[in-house]
């Protein structure tokens, strides 16, 4: 972007070549890169500074005087404007250029963003890290509640699964145990075994035998 001030290098008005070395010395100050185009030489550069300032910019004759200054082909302003853009120190505005950064006029235009949009710490950004942390807080939490769920449910099957454990151990106990007496009823009797049973049995005889002998023999006596 070029910045094209037009002016008039043989004006015999003191006014307009003060108002023109203004222009020139401050864009120089601010190292602004600009053109100067003499419209008292060139009818070309006249002509084309008629048409393109604006009608509602040109005075009551219809000839706009210079300097008037355009970025481009974009109209910028006349002498006037500039003067109040270098007071109210928004010339790179008027001019349609980004300050430098660390200027005053980016400080200024820092603090109108400021005051029309809020500051950026505590505007849009934390607003949208406190709605992600509120969605990732409720994923989160439907998560966990998701755990919390899981987790009641095998602690109800490892209760039931510790209770049937015990009485299953004891039905198996039981079933062993029948087994055992079972097999010790069906268990078959030895010899020897027998063999003592039936010497039992005589001994027992014998015993009662030889018990209802005496009682004979007092019977006896006593009829005789």
């Amino acid at each position: 972007m070029v910045i094209k001030v037009f002016l008039a290098s043989s004006s015999g008005s003191t006014a307009i070549k003060k108002k023109q070395q203004d222009v020139l010395g401050f864009l120089e100050a601010l190292k602004v890169d600009y053109a100067p185009l003499d419209i008292a030489c060139n009818e070309d550069n006249r002509m084309w500074m008629r048409e393109n300032v604006p009608v509602e910019k040109k005075p009551t004759n219809g000839i706009p005087l210079p300097p008037q200054i355009f970025n481009e082909e974009s109209y910028c302003g006349d002498y006037e404007t500039f003067f109040d853009a270098k007071e109210d120190n928004a010339v790179y505005a008027f001019l349609g250029l980004p300050p430098p950064p660390g200027s005053k006029e980016a400080k200024e235009a820092e603090k109108a963003f400021i005051l029309e949009n809020g500051p950026v710490e505590n505007g849009t950004v934390e607003n949208e890290t406190v709605e992600s942390e509120t969605v990732e807080n409720g994923t989160d939490d439907a998560e966990d509640e998701e755990n919390l769920e899981a987790e009641e449910v095998e602690e109800e099957n490892l209760d039931d699964d510790s209770l049937k454990a015990p009485v299953k151990q004891e039905e198996a106990q039981e079933e062993v145990e029948d087994e055992e007496a079972k097999g010790e009823d069906d268990q078959p009797v030895s010899e020897g075994e027998e063999d003592l049973g039936s010497e039992e049995e005589e001994e027992l005889r014998q015993l009662e035998e030889e018990e209802e002998a005496p009682e004979v023999t007092e019977q006896e006596e006593e009829d005789e």
